[in-house]
């Protein structure tokens, strides 16, 4: 019994951490007034550009750079439509993800061909001593991949210069009234800018995650929703970064439920199970009641008068 909760928490973890570190730069990226929905792309973008340099470098390290420094050029694109050029935000980020699956299948059959092994190097498990010897939650938490860490350590971080610093504090004014913002002399543009790279960069991070610690391959739209997932868990987490920890690792216990079904003897189908996540994200964004943390400007361009 022990075992069982054990993996299954282990399982948890894994499965939420992609979700999280995505979520995390959303929330940037949201209370500066910014509606990033082009993350599911961005995020495969950065599943295959991991693979791709994890391929050429025979590093997952520098994989990882390399999926984050191909989605700052697409997020710089996002950027310049979204804020310098004043587009319809929505529309950018749907543009995004359509150009990120056509692009990905076609690089990826490009370089690999279809149906060709990918012998890439992924991210291993690191044991932290002592720590991973804790009864139950020790080698479910302290057993992890180096991005596992990463992303639970970077949540008080996050949260700390989101409430507590000069620069969070002009991105989440930035978010309630910019006009106020620039009045002042904080450069409304550039925050938005910043935002918008750190979520892009993030998103990359995530999907190398997704490619390289946990499939160990790249395959053809393989993020499978885990973007929008992200973009539900920053609202139910209401737009904080503990409050996303919450609601990413309520998605990743849906998706190790999943899994821990589809390996019983219960005679369900197995397309229930698959679509276990997505139910409990809708379900979960209904039953959302708590006041929202939403910037005031979320989604509305600002016009420099």
């Amino acid at each position: 019994m022990i075992e069982m909760i054990t993996s299954f928490l282990s399982t948890d973890l894994r499965m939420a951490t992609p979700l999280l570190i995505a979520a995390l730069g959303l929330v940037y990226c949201s209370r500066s007034g910014i509606v990033n929905i082009g993350v599911e792309g961005m995020m495969l973008i950065g599943s295959l550009m991991g693979v791709v340099g994890s391929y050429y470098t025979g590093s997952a390290l520098l994989g990882a750079l390399v999926a984050i420094g191909v989605n700052l050029i697409v997020s710089l694109v996002f950027a310049f439509f979204a804020v310098t050029i004043k587009a319809d935000q929505n529309v950018i980020g749907t543009a995004i993800n359509t150009f990120a699956t056509g692009l990905t299948v076609t690089v990826n059959r490009v370089i690999f061909g279809v149906g060709t092994s990918q012998n890439i190097e992924v991210f291993e498990r690191v044991k932290i001593p002592v720590l991973s010897e804790i009864p139950i939650i020790g080698e479910a938490v302290f057993d992890q991949a180096i991005l596992v860490y990463i992303a639970l350590i970077a949540v008080p971080v996050l949260w700390f210069i989101l409430m507590k610093t000069s620069l969070g504090l002009k991105i989440r004014s930035v978010g309630e009234n910019p006009q106020a913002c620039d009045t002042v002399g904080i450069n409304v543009y550039r925050v938005r800018y910043g935002t918008i790279l750190f979520s892009g960069a993030l998103a990359g991070l995530a999907g190398a995650y997704v490619s390289m610690g946990q499939l160990n391959s790249f395959t053809e739209d393989m993020i499978a929703g885990r973007g929008f997932i992200a973009l539900a868990a920053v609202v139910l987490g209401n737009y904080m970064p503990g409050g996303v920890l919450a609601a990413t690792l309520i998605f990743g216990a849906a998706s190790a439920l999943q899994y821990r079904m589809q390996a019983t003897a219960i005679s369900v189908p197995y397309q229930f199970w698959l679509m276990l996540p997505y139910v409990i994200t809708i379900i979960a964004i209904c039953l959302y009641r708590k006041s929202s943390n939403q910037a005031a400007s979320t989604g509305k361009p600002y016009n420099k008068q």
